[in-house]
Order: structure tokens, then sequence, then C-alpha cells
């Protein structure tokens, strides 16, 4: 089989749907290739939680945050660790701090998507070297529903305006290489996953956004910086089709660049998917601040404590460099039932299905509906009336003999001892970062007070056993900022993009080695939009403009 249009897309999530909407709207005749299934169009983006790092926004305004893109340049370049010689990610980063708002925000505006009327802070850095203000708008009905609308407004620009009857979709299909010569390519081959049959789709521009690195752990663990712990085992938080294969095909074939290939966005509590929808799948907690973070023997790891929402790069490592390849968060219920969350649209339900009532009570009441999930579905999710019962349960999954119920007990009683005077003696750093927490309100919503872990009332205790989960590359192939694949001159490789987590989020490495969160889907609309407006500019894409 093969085929003749403008732009072949290959990959259908957030990045590739965006620049083949944009395309189509601008008259191009747009083959878009995707490895997936129908209903699992929209990959990763599909099943996010729909967080956004947004700058100067009128929610920010509203909460009178002092945000500008000058500031938010300022931290990210800081946080990140961004030196002068990554000069095409500075300038992405750039790009995202100026046009976040309008080329985003008020884009997905336009496109009948809207947020949550609160502004979330994250990532503040461990010594306040992260976000100096909060930036985390979440999408009101989660990334499902951005997904879902991104794909609905493709549907209707191929079947109404310049790009009626100018799409083909293909899913289940692999793009194994690229046609080219002469430093231009001129189409690519695709297989398709259950005939084996082959597919040639000829075009003078090809668009990469078939996602990143990591979701092979033989890539994670091959481009694992020396020299940084590294866990035995691992997790999958992306998915096994973000495998590298394209990334080292263009590296190989046609002289692209892949920098920052080490960089990862990892996250530290993960654990293993009840219902998975692949081998080695995991789900990444939102974990719970007021929870203890131990080691295998169940010791509280230190001496400065693991709490999340300040550095997630440094919780990683700390996680990682343990002894074993897996930590427990030790909790109640009084806890679990205010704090415990899930990252994703899949289990947020109240927000990816809009039910504002409902999240509101959850959110005052407590989400004993998620925990009761967990609890019954998950089998590292342990829950028990004393102590010692739980360190026995604890012992039971990992079949070690590890957890000591004295060693437990004297854990808790430690961090309990911290609330025998008063407040006025408190003299712990977890207690301090949940106090600097609940100073933010949207944060205080969802931070319970501090208190005893044996709190009476606030029962049962409550294991997770927890380890590493792989996320998203912060790496990939390096791009220009029209999103152009550059080659080992620095040059543009004619009518060759590359938008979303496959090119790092633009520039080959934007977030350096640590993002401020929320970056991601933001980064992959910005990309993909830019892509699309150098394609549909009236240059001649084999030409090397710009230069």
């Amino acid at each position: 089989m093969q085929s003749q249009h403008d732009v072949v897309v290959v990959g259908g999530g957030l990045a590739g749907i965006v620049t083949a909407l944009e395309c189509l709207r601008a008259g191009q005749s747009v083959a878009l290739i995707d490895r997936d299934t129908p209903e699992r169009f929209g990959g990763l983006a599909l099943w996010a939680f729909g967080g956004m790092a947004l700058v100067g926004t009128p929610l920010q305004a509203r909460m009178k945050i002092p945000d500008t893109p000058e500031r938010a340049l300022t931290d990210w370049l800081r946080f990140g660790e961004l030196g002068e010689s990554d000069v095409l990610p500075r300038q992405w980063a750039e790009h995202y701090v100026q046009h976040s708002r309008s080329q985003v925000h008020d884009w997905l505006l336009q496109e009948g998507v809207t947020f949550m009327p609160a502004v979330n802070w994250v990532e503040r850095g461990m010594h306040g070297d992260g976000n100096s203000v909060p930036r985390y708008h979440i999408v009101w009905g989660t990334s499902r529903e951005l997904t879902r609308r991104m794909v609905a407004a493709l549907q209707a620009a191929a079947a109404t305006g310049k790009g009626a009857g100018r799409l083909t979709l293909l899913h289940g299909h692999r793009v194994t290489a690229l046609e080219h010569g002469a430093g231009q390519v001129s189409g690519a081959v695709a297989v398709n996953d259950d005939t084996g049959a082959e597919v040639r789709i000829q075009a003078p521009v090809v668009v990469l956004a078939m996602g990143g690195l990591n979701g092979s752990h033989h890539e994670a663990r091959a481009n694992w910086p020396n020299g940084r712990p590294r866990p035995s085992a691992m997790l999958n938080g992306a998915h096994p089709y973000a495998d590298g294969k394209l990334h080292h095909w263009v590296a190989d074939a046609m002289q692209g660049r892949i920098t920052h290939a080490g960089e990862m966005w990892n996250y530290a509590a993960g654990f293993p998917h009840p219902h998975p929808h692949f081998e080695g799948h995991g789900l990444s907690a939102i974990p719970c601040k007021s929870a203890l973070w131990l080691n295998h023997r169940g010791e509280r790891i230190g001496p400065e404590p693991l709490v999340t929402g300040f550095d997630t790069h440094w919780l990683c490592q700390r996680v990682a460099a343990q002894e074993k390849p897996w930590t427990w968060h030790l909790l109640n219920w009084r806890i679990a039932v205010k704090e415990f969350a899930i990252s994703g649209a899949e289990h947020n339900q109240r927000i990816r299905d809009k039910q504002f009532p409902a999240f509101v009570k959850e959110t005052l009441l407590g989400n004993h509906r998620l925990v009761k999930q967990m609890a019954g579905e998950s089998p590292h999710f342990l829950v028990d009336d004393t102590l010692a019962g739980l360190a026995a349960k604890m012992n039971a999954l990992t079949g070690t003999s590890d957890v000591h119920a004295g060693v437990l007990q004297a854990t808790a009683d430690r961090f309990d001892a911290n609330f025998a005077n008063a407040a006025k003696l408190h003299n712990d750093d977890q207690i301090r970062r949940i106090l600097h927490a609940r100073q933010w309100g949207p944060d205080k919503l969802r931070t319970c007070e501090p208190a005893p872990l044996q709190k009476p009332g606030a029962g049962p205790f409550i294991a997770i056993q927890m380890q590493l989960i792989t996320r998203k590359s912060l790496g990939g192939l390096q791009t220009d900022l029209q999103s152009r694949v550059l080659d080992g001159a620095g040059q543009p490789i004619g009518g060759l993009y590359c938008v979303g987590e496959a090119a790092g989020f633009g520039g080959g490495g934007a977030s350096g080695k640590r993002s401020l969160e929320g970056t991601f889907l933001p980064g992959c609309i910005l990309t993909a939009r830019a892509a699309a407006r150098s394609i549909t500019s009236g240059h001649s894409p084999g030409t090397r403009h710009g230069v």
C-alpha cells in the first residue's frame, strides 16, 4: 500500500494530534500513524492527570500570585540546572514561559477546555529553589477531557473546512523507517502490527511524535547517568511503545542528535497497577506529606525526611540509593483519606467526570472511596489495627523478616514524641514542611494538620510498599524553535520535525535535570504548534530556511 500526503505525523499522542489538527486547519493533507488501538488514541495524555504549569494567567491574578515570564524563567533555569551550553533547551524554556499563557492557556479556552478554580504549588525546591510561586493549573475533566476535545477537533477539521477529506488515520501501525535522500525526508514506512503488511506513505514533511525513550527499561538503564543511584528494579509508568527505537533510527540514518537522554522525570512512589495494561505497569501515587517514608526495615529514611512536593528529582535519588528497591509509606486512615491520591485520570473520577459537588465533598470529608478501593484491590496497600500486625503483613508481602515489630513501633514513637509538649516544641523537618505547605490554601485542603501517627481514633494503620517508577523522558531529539530536527552540524534535516516528549519537550531537553512539574502537556502543545506554523508558513519544507 502506498499513498501521498503533505505531512506524515508519527504518533497519536497529544503532540501528534495537535500537530495534525493545526496542519489540517491550514489545508494540509495529513496521514497520522499511531501504533496503539483506536480506543487508546491520545496516548499517555488520555490517562494523565492534566496538570499544567502556566505563567501569568487570569486565575493566578485572581489569587494574587505575582508571576511573570521573567520570574518563571529564573526559576526554570535554576531548578533545571541548565548551563550556558544548553543553548536550544534554554531557548525552549524561554519560549515556554513567554507563550504558555497565549498559546496554551488561551488557546485551550478557545477549544472549550477549562481549568479548576485553584492554582496548586508543586516542586517548591528543597530550599525554595523551585517554583517560587504557584503555577500548577489543573484541567477540569483531567487530561482525558483535554485529549478527547483535541480528538473531536481533529475529526471536525477532517470533516469540514480546509481539511475536509484530507486526514488519513492509521491505527495499529508501527513506523520502522523514514524515506529519505540527500538530507531530505520523503515519507515513512510502517508495518501493520496485526497483519505484517507494509505501508509506504510519501510526504515532503514528517513529524515525529512517538513519545519518549524510557518506556523501555533497557533504554532507561542504558542512559542512566554514571554516578547517579539506580534501583535494581523499577515499574513502568510510561508505555512499552515509547522504546526509543525511532530516535536511534533517526540518529543512525539521518545524523539526528539525541541529547540529555539520561535525564528522566521518574517518580519515587509507584506501586503495581492492580489491573495492568502491560507487563510491569505501575501507578504513581501522590505521596502523602504526612506519611513517614521508611526503608525496607521500617526505619525512617533520613536524616532529612522524604516529603513530596518539593523536589521529585531529589526524592527519586534518595529512593534509588536505598539498599533494596522498595520503600514503605507508614500512615493512618486519617492521613490517607485526606492526602492519598494517584496521579492520572483513572483514579480521579470526580475531576475526570466533572462531578464538582462530589469532588468538594471528598475534599472536605475525605476520599474514603479511593482508600477502600486500593485496600481491596492492591496487595501492596496494607491495613491493620496494630503496628505489630502491620509489620507481619509487610514481611508476608516481601517474603522476608526485614521489618521487626519493635523497630516499626520505635519509628512511630520517635515521630509522635514531637507532640508530647504541644506545638511549641515541635522539632522535625517533615512537620516544618507540612506547616509551610498548609500556608497555601489549596494545599491546606489536601494536607493534614500535624498530629501523632498513633493519635486515638485516627486508625487503622496503613503501610504502602512503593518503588521507583519511570515516567517521562526529559531528553530527546534536538530541535530548534520551529521544532525542526537538527543534524550533528546543528543544521535542520530537510522536512523532518519532532514534537512533544520525543523532542525532550523542545530542544532535546528543555527541562534540564528537573521540571517545574506540569510542563509536559503544555510542552506537547507548544512544540506541536511551532512545528505546524513552520510547516504551513509557505516555506518549501525541503529548504533550510531561517538558518
